[in-house]
Parts: C-alpha cells; structure tokens; sequence
C-alpha cells in the first residue's frame, strides 16, 4: 500500500514558507475566526445532530436538495465512511491519485485495481476509461476533479461518459470536487446537475482548501440515493461535526467575494509562476487548480528546504518517482519568494 505523508506539514519545517498545502492564498476570513471564538461560549453543550442549519447554508450556496446532502470531520471522514457503508470488493483508481482513497478502501479489504495517467498524455484521463471500466468491472470508482496532485481536469464530455458507463454497469462513481472552486469555470465541470438522474452519484466537497481551515475539519458530499448517505450516517461517530466546525461552516459560506478575489489571485498568480518556473528550466504541467505540477531535480526538496521553502516531494504517490513535486499558489510575495529560491538552487 502506497505511503500515506501529505502536505503542510510545518511543524516538521516550522521554519520554512509552506508551499507544500493548497488553500485559498488569503488565509482564513476574519468572520470565521470570530465565529470560532464566539463557539466557545457553547463549548459546555453537545454539538447539533445531523447539522441542520449548516446543511441549509451548504444547500442554499451549492443550489442543491438537502435531502442529498451529508456532512462530516472533514472530506477524509467522508471517503472512509462511504467506504464501511458500501463495503465494496473492487475498485478502480488511477495513479497517481489521492491517497486517502486507498487508504479507506484497503481498511475495508477492497481489492485495488490501477489506471496508470501517464506522463507523455500529461497525466490526463484519455477516451479509453469507459472501456477500461467494463473490462475491469469494479464496484465502485474515485475520481478527483481536478487531480490532486496534477491539477488536471477531466473533460466534461468525458466525465458523462464515465458516469453514464458506470450506471449501465452498477459501478458507483465517486466524483471529489475539493478543488473545483479554484478552477476558472466550475461550472463546466461539476456533476451536481447529473446528481438525481444518477444515484450511484457520490459528489465529494470541503470547506479546507477554499476558507484556508485545514485546522478545522469539515467537509460534505452529496448523493441522491438516501440509502446510501443513511448508511454512511449508521457507521459514522456520533456528533462527528463540531460546533466549531458548524459555526465556521455557516460564517464561512457568507463569503463570497473573499473566494472570488482568492480565486482571481491564483488565476493571474499561477501564470506568472508557470512562466517564471518554465525559464528556470523546469517541466511544468497544465495544472488548472490552485497549485502548480512540475517536475525537476531529484534533490530539489532538500534543497528547497534548506533556503527555507517547502514544497510537495510527489515520489510517494503511487505512479510518480522522484522529481515529481508540487507547490501551492500563494500571494504574489510569497510566491516571489519562492521563485527567488528556485533561481537560486538551480542556477
């Protein structure tokens, strides 16, 4: 099973500028920091079961039924629970992926089966998926849209295809949207109209990257077979969502011009860096979310590290060797920083 290590891990490098975690380069609002402290007041209280005025705020933003809707301790508690509740035997994943989606499948005894993304396509899905779906028979697929950690898009006409590949053939299609919000046109990617015509829809979404809170885990999916979500419900813990989390939750998604001026900053920000990477003779990918793909030399994360950035060393996803890295767009300060350091190291 693949190593699981992630990101953001600044209490190892605590004296570096983290490029290594993906959130919205304006930090957390100030609204949800206040609504945090305001929380503590109700700390002497059990958090709200089943969430209900934060599953409005999460509908009324998403244009969604609340009756699709589940919460839970962030997206990772969601992969794993929709994993005990479906239990499956087969699963399709491509390399390189998320982790965690291994992770939950392997602690359920799911058998693994490989979609390799490869290096000379970009590491893009291609045409052949469908196919490979009906050959391969899993019982459920993830795919995350855009890719973590390429960045890359699947083509929506491909994605209907997939989804529509894997009604006929009883596969559950698990669709992570985490990084979506960061991507110049959502819209044209989303599968949260196809939610009701398909129910073995699952549509995973997190407040973590798009409000900077990766310390206060929350996140939501959506699926329009009950079923399935009261099943998750049934081998979740008890008030698995805090009142903080419910608290910021419902601050949080009140703002929208803060995601809109993040999302601005990281589409002027990404191309200015792929630039700036590109001439310092780097391989840089078409990565479409809120972080940047490339490929370099093989001791460039200790080298980084050493002049005080950290960025994401990618050999320990299944799929990718060494040389494979990751960095998140920042402000354009930090993000000169960053380049400064890349000239440096690689002059």
């Amino acid at each position: 099973m693949t190593k699981h290590i992630h990101g953001g891990d600044v209490y190892k490098y605590d004296h570096c500028l983290d490029f290594s975690a993906n959130c919205n380069p304006l930090g957390t609002p100030q609204s949800v920091k206040q609504a945090i402290i305001d929380s503590v007041e109700d700390l002497s209280d059990y958090p709200r079961v089943g969430c209900g005025p934060l599953k409005e705020a999460i509908t009324d933003y998403e244009y969604t039924k609340k009756e699709y809707l589940i919460c839970g301790n962030g997206a990772a508690d969601l992969i794993f629970s929709l994993s005990r509740a479906l239990n499956p035997k087969k699963a399709l994943l491509p390399a390189p992926t998320f982790a965690e989606y291994e992770q939950a499948l392997v602690s359920v005894g799911c058998e693994i089966s490989r979609y390799y993304l490869k290096e000379e396509n970009d590491f893009c899905i291609q045409k052949d998926y469908p196919d490979v779906l009906k050959r391969e028979k899993p019982d459920i697929i993830f795919l995350c849209n855009p890719n973590n950690p390429t960045g890359i898009t699947i083509p929506q006409d491909l994605l209907e295809e997939i989804l529509e590949t894997c009604a006929m053939q009883g596969i559950f299609m698990v669709v992570d949207e985490c990084f979506l919000d960061f991507v110049k046109d959502p819209e044209k990617y989303t599968l949260k109209g196809k939610l009701e015509k398909y129910p073995g829809l699952f549509i995973l979404k997190a407040f973590t990257k798009r409000y900077a809170i990766p310390g206060v885990r929350l996140g939501y999916g959506f699926c329009s077979d009950r079923k399935v979500l009261d099943r998750m419900e049934a081998v979740t813990q008890p008030w698995n969502v805090s009142t903080m989390a419910q608290q910021a939750g419902m601050a949080a998604l009140k703002e929208s011009e803060y995601v809109e001026a993040g999302r601005q900053i990281i589409f002027r920000e990404s191309a200015w860096m792929k630039e700036k990477m590109r001439q310092v003779g780097l391989t840089v990918y078409p990565s479409e979310a809120n972080y940047i793909f490339f490929y370099g030399p093989e001791d460039l994360f200790e080298r980084c590290v050493a002049k005080g950035i950290l960025i994401r060393d990618c050999s320990n996803y299944l799929g990718l060797k060494k040389g494979y890295y990751r960095v998140a767009v920042k402000l354009h300060e930090q993000n000169e920083k960053l380049i400064e350091v890349l000239e440096e190291v690689l002059s």
